[in-house]
């Protein structure tokens, strides 16, 4: 079965950094892109950074940029969020994404909380 588990969130205070991991199973990883999104409490979920199949290619929201880095290692089925500087408007539900065009199929992991507070 397919599993996507989102780990490493916590709360940290402004200017702090956090690592979210994300394991992967159930299906042949290196195949697919990799996404985080974030969502928090009445606002829409929205994507955060992504990196493709081969790891060769990254892209980051513009609220996110110079201070976030997504990174893969397919040898492991692993995704990763080095957040650094954190900032109040962080503040959300951090879910791991795997994409695949041709098959245009999403998985979703369960999401993992990062609160940033003073």
């Amino acid at each position: 079965q397919v599993q996507l588990v989102e780990s490493g969130g916590g709360l940290v205070q402004p200017g702090g950094s956090l690592r979210l991991s994300c394991a992967a199973s159930g299906f042949t990883f290196s195949r697919y892109a990799m996404n985080w999104y974030r969502q928090a409490p009445g606002k829409e979920r929205e994507s955060v950074a992504v990196i493709s199949s081969g790891g060769g290619n990254t892209n980051y929201a513009d609220s996110v940029k110079g201070r976030f880095t997504i990174s893969r290692d397919n040898a492991k089925n692993m995704v990763y969020l080095q957040m650094n500087n954190l900032k109040l408007e962080d503040t959300a539900m951090y879910y791991c994404n795997a994409h695949r065009d041709l098959l245009a199929r999403d998985y979703w992991g369960q999401g993992t909380q990062v609160t940033v507070s003073s």
